[in-house]
């Protein structure tokens, strides 16, 4: 089991997810996972950056030209093959129009989960994260200032546009875990992803455990 740190850089006061997933899951499903965990909607490209390698889903992504090269198939990247010392960092950029830039860093390996124990779990975090297509570092300072003050000219657009209501302090650690035990394992298809977050999304008591415990 891998203990991970996942900070959202270039944002302020910090915003973090702590989680202990397997170690020998696909990048894949880790992005799957920090999704649910992060807030995102998945409605963007991704990719993870190990050393100088890019790792992406085949299916969505193609090379995009840089130095790094020739992006990777993250379904076939296992987590404690590329990392296989505690204190390793990597990168998770989402989105690559706003660019949300994620330090990851490996905190911890730990032993082995019991096959009651759930294979990904969030242990704790801070705030939560912007809203989709906000525009980035700076249009999301912008969003705040304009929800926040009456009288700034976006203010009522804005709010209309988040639906009537956002909390930069919300982090429901309960919640979150519930909707990480919906992903499937060993790997979670974009509909099955696209059903845990609107799950995620929905009023809170709409999300239902699964039925039985999946055996990890």
């Amino acid at each position: 089991m891998y203990q991970l740190k996942i900070t959202l850089l270039g944002v302020q006061p910090a915003i973090w997810r702590r989680l202990v997933v397997r170690g020998d899951m696909n990048l894949g499903l880790l992005h799957c996972v920090l999704q649910v965990a992060m807030g995102w909607t998945n409605s963007h490209l991704h990719q993870f950056v190990i050393g100088e390698e890019r790792y992406t889903d085949p299916q969505l992504s193609s090379d995009m030209g840089s130095e790094a090269g020739v992006d990777r198939n993250e379904e076939t990247a296992i987590l404690m093959e590329l990392l296989p010392q505690a204190k390793s960092q990597f990168g998770y950029e989402y989105d690559f129009g706003d660019s949300w830039e994620h330090l990851l860093e490996v905190e911890k390996i730990l032993a082995p989960a019991k096959a009651s124990e759930p294979w990904a779990k969030c242990l704790d975090g801070k705030r939560a994260c912007p809203p989709d297509d906000c525009g980035g570092t700076w249009g999301y300072e912008d969003f705040l200032k304009a929800i926040k003050n009456p009288r700034n000219p976006d203010h009522e657009s804005m709010l209309e546009w988040i639906g009537g209501h956002f909390d930069p302090e919300r982090f429901e650690l309960e919640h979150i875990n519930r909707c990480l035990r919906l992903l499937k394992w060993p790997r979670t298809s974009i509909p099955g992803l696209a059903s845990v977050l609107m799950a995620r999304d929905q009023p809170r008591g709409w999300v239902r455990e699964p039925k039985t415990a999946r055996k990890a």
